[in-house]
């Protein structure tokens, strides 16, 4: 059986030890389109070669960021094919600016599974603190598995956000490069489902798609160019939920609503008009 929950939720994986440098930062930044306004001073603080400022979304990659082999989902009571797996939700908060370089250890914990009928719902909660043993920042993910649903557990919360029923505050046209997904893999998601077209047909996609954290990570940036000019320090937290693809070479139509010390932002793929990302929520500091 791929998911034994008994055995996988609340079970702790082994700690992660790594580090960063300006220029994974940098490389980073590249990957989420950083540098399209190369005489722009705000948009060159992404790319300093020893102070960058750094995005809170950096988080999701910063354990990872030099893997060079495609991810396994294989963690305690839980066995399931990279093609079944698509990346559901995703949730940083940040309890100081990332520094432009440190060392930091990761402790991941399984803390929710769902059993949606065909597919099932694994939720980890990730805990980062730096050399000292002060805390950084704290991930929580989700991954939808198709086809691994029906043992028998709860379905889970359905949480939504709602939209203001007014014009935005902001809207953007941000496009996705052709070769956006091969930048971000370098980051260090190899899974073939954003380079190769044949690993992409066989999990149901005419091509490969973009990684739903570049999406992400892109997403982030815009809104902190847009409303805070550039000023990634003024963010505490950044959550979505992945709610369809986006393929390299399209276009992000997003839009932003100023919300009580929240930005509430919506993202589209601009071309076939359908949800990238949903229930955005961008926390400030």
């Amino acid at each position: 059986m791929p998911i034994d929950p008994s055995i996988a939720l609340g079970a702790e994986l082994a700690p992660q030890e790594f580090s960063w440098t300006p220029s994974d930062v940098q490389h980073y930044h590249l990957a989420l389109g950083a540098g399209a306004r190369p005489l722009d001073t705000n948009e060159l603080r992404y790319l300093d070669d020893t102070k960058p400022q750094v995005l809170p979304t950096f988080a999701t990659v910063a354990a990872n960021f030099h893997a060079t082999e495609a991810p396994k989902v294989s963690f305690p009571g839980i066995e399931i094919d990279l093609a079944k797996v698509v990346h559901g939700s995703q949730e940083v908060t940040v309890y100081q600016p990332i520094p432009a370089s440190g060392s930091g250890q990761t402790t991941t914990r399984i803390s929710e599974i769902w059993d949606k009928g065909k597919a099932a719902v694994i939720v980890q909660e990730s805990v980062t603190v730096d050399a000292e043993g002060s805390p950084l920042w704290t991930a929580r993910s989700s991954i939808f598995a198709r086809g691994e649903g029906g043992f028998g557990g709860e379905r889970g919360p359905s949480e939504s956000v709602s939209l203001p029923d007014r014009e935005p505050d902001a809207e953007i046209l941000l496009p996705v490069l052709p070769q956006q997904a091969l930048l971000y893999r370098m980051c260090g998601d190899r899974n073939p489902l954003h380079s190769d077209p044949q690993f992409a047909s066989a999990a149901g996609f005419p091509a490969p798609i973009l990684h739903g954290l570049c999406t992400y990570g892109m997403v982030c940036k815009a809104a902190v160019d847009t409303m805070f000019d550039g000023d990634s320090s003024q963010v505490a937290g950044f959550r979505a939920r992945f709610a369809g693809v986006v393929f390299p070479g399209e276009n992000l139509s997003i839009r932003i609503w100023k919300n009580q010390g929240q930005l509430l932002i919506s993202a589209f793929a601009a071309e076939r008009e359908t949800p990238a990302l949903a229930d955005v929520v961008l926390t400030l500091a």
